[in-house]
């Protein structure tokens, strides 16, 4: 009977690697075909979970950024738009919010440098 606990542990942990990878899968395809290869190329995405504030708090603890590179410095205007753009893929496709927040995601930010980050949800 000892064994049954450690069976379940198991299907759940191969449960969980399953829907991480399926998250990192879509977010993968859903971000690489968002822009032409002239706009801004997706790198990636880094998962951020800030241990020191407790769960309970309101602060954001856990969130994802998704991270695109321009070659060259776009102006304000189309900068605004590819953040619009970006969040809006992201909101648009619930299967993946709902995924997000399963996996206990506070909220999802873009970058397009190192220096800066927009938040979407």
């Amino acid at each position: 009977m000892a064994i049954l606990p450690l069976v379940r542990t198991g299907i759940f942990a191969i449960g969980l690697i399953a829907s991480t990878s399926a998250l990192a899968e879509n977010l993968d395809v859903l971000m690489s075909g968002l822009f032409a290869d002239t706009e801004a190329r997706y790198i990636g995405y880094d998962s951020v979970e800030r241990q020191e504030i407790p769960q309970s708090s309101a602060v954001d603890r856990k969130y994802l950024i998704v991270d695109f590179r321009f070659e060259l410095e776009p102006p304000t205007t189309q900068l605004q738009a590819s953040v619009h753009k970006v969040c809006m893929a992201l909101l648009r496709d619930r299967e993946l919010v709902r995924s997000l927040s399963n996996e206990g995601y506070d909220m999802v930010a873009v970058a397009f440098d190192r220096q800066s980050q927009y938040n979407c949800l």
